[in-house]
Parts: structure tokens; sequence; C-alpha cells
């Protein structure tokens, strides 16, 4: 069992403070959808998760250890991040690409293990990237890469997967798809954190939502009582209908 326990979080840059006394305790087997507008403390919360951002107060602690305390090499070892917009600005195949994910598991001496091989092709399969493998990737498109940098993340198998905004950019299939893949992995035992701005997909496939508005927690719980009309309104300031029973709930918007 992996539990992530985030503890009275503050980041504080300037005047503007970005996270405000937020805590959360995650564990295995859950997909946690983090949700929130532009600007909310997403990105934030999910960097100081992920243990690539300091808080000004607050830990973080993987385990009952903390973050801080562990080197990079164990950090690696045990959670992926997937950054929102990433980019590759090496003409690699997609194969070496997604093959960096198994760098904190390489032996120091020799060549890539026969079984990381069987893990490179189910995480290229998983992403739909097969018929890329030898494909540049500075020639992929934006989803192409997106989708390349996620089984970048998937190929090493960690214990807690962070992505932030694993399906901007693509196209509902495949959106879809990445969805699902995100709801397996958590059933499967994994701990999964995930920002979505698609609240529909949250609502579909995520167990738990955790709503931040200007880096306070508006929201936290399990999905079919927590995403409701009155927190997109809270979150978002719009006015929401939120429909749909059992696991699958649908979010549609207001005119005004």
């Amino acid at each position: 069992m992996t539990q992530l326990d985030a503890a009275s979080i503050f980041v504080q840059r300037g005047r503007h403070v970005l996270l405000d006394k937020v805590s959360l305790q995650a564990q295995s087997g859950e997909f946690v959808a983090v949700i929130g507008a532009n600007g909310a403390g997403k990105s934030t919360l999910l960097s100081v998760l992920a243990g690539l951002l300091r808080p000004d107060s607050g830990r973080v602690t993987l385990d009952g250890s903390p973050i801080a305390g562990l080197s990079g090499l164990q950090l690696a070892q045990r959670r992926a991040y997937l950054p929102q917009n990433p980019r590759c600005e090496w003409p690699i195949a997609v194969e070496r690409l997604v093959a960096l994910g198994l760098t904190p598991n390489l032996p120091v001496f020799g060549g890539l293990p026969p079984a990381f091989m069987t893990r490179i092709d189910a995480a290229l399969d998983a992403c739909d990237l097969k018929t890329h493998r030898q494909q540049s990737v500075t020639t992929l498109s934006g989803g192409e890469l997106a989708r390349a940098m996620l089984a970048r993340a998937l190929v090493g198998d960690p214990d807690v997967l962070i992505v932030d905004e694993p399906i901007a950019g693509l196209d509902p299939r495949h959106a879809l798809d990445t969805a699902r893949r995100l709801r397996d992995l958590a059933r499967g035992g994994k701990l999964v954190i995930a920002a979505l701005h698609d609240l529909t997909l949250a609502g579909r496939y995520a167990n738990r939502i955790f709503a931040l508005r200007s880096g306070l927690v508006q929201g936290d719980g399990p999905t079919q009582s927590t995403l409701t009309p009155q927190l997109v309104r809270s979150a978002f300031e719009v006015q929401a209908c939120v429909s749909g029973a059992g696991r699958t709930l649908y979010v549609d918007y207001a005119d005004d």
C-alpha cells in the first residue's frame, strides 16, 4: 500500500498565495482528479506532490518518509511525473524517448535487459504508438507527443503517477483512451493524481475529486457525491448541470 500525504502546504510567490494550507491524503487504488480554473493552484500542487517544488511551509510524505529527504533516484523509482505541455527538442526515436522512463531502474553496465524491451512494447501499445516507434519525436503532432510522454511516464511502472493535464490536445478517442488507462492503473493498485479540465471525463473515470480555487480547497471526496453543481459553481464561477448515475457523471454548462 502506497500512501502520499500533503499537510498544510503553503506556497507564496511575491504577494500572491498559490496554495493556502492545502492538505491531501491519497493512497493506492485512487484516481484523484484535481480540478479548478486556470490559476487555481493545480500545477503548483502537483509539483509539490511530485517533490519538484518545496513549499514555504507544510510537508509531503511518501509512506511516512518526507519527500524532501529522498534522493532523486529514490523518488524517481517510486513516482512518475508528467508536466503540462511537455516538450522534447531532441530528434530521437519515440522508442528511445519512452526508454528514458526506465533510467532510474537501468543497470549500471550492459545493454537494455530483455524484460525492459517488453515494458517499452507494452507502453507503446497502451498509448497507440507502435507505428511511430522509429519516428523522430520532433516530427510528432502535439497529441502524439503527449501520448509519447505519457508512455515514458508509464514504462517505469511507478507506484505513484502524477500528471498535469494529460488529455490536453488529444483527440476524443485518445482522450478517452488516456482517461481509461489512468482509471485502470488505479484499479490495478497504483495511485494516480491528475489535473483535469474536462469535468465529464473526471466524472466518468476518476473515483475522487479534489477541487481548488485561488489556492484554497473547495471540495474533496468521492466523485459521485463531490462533483455537484454547487462545487462547479464554487470552483469555476459557472452554472452547471451534473447528470448521470452510478459511476458515470456528465457535466453541462449553462449559457449564463
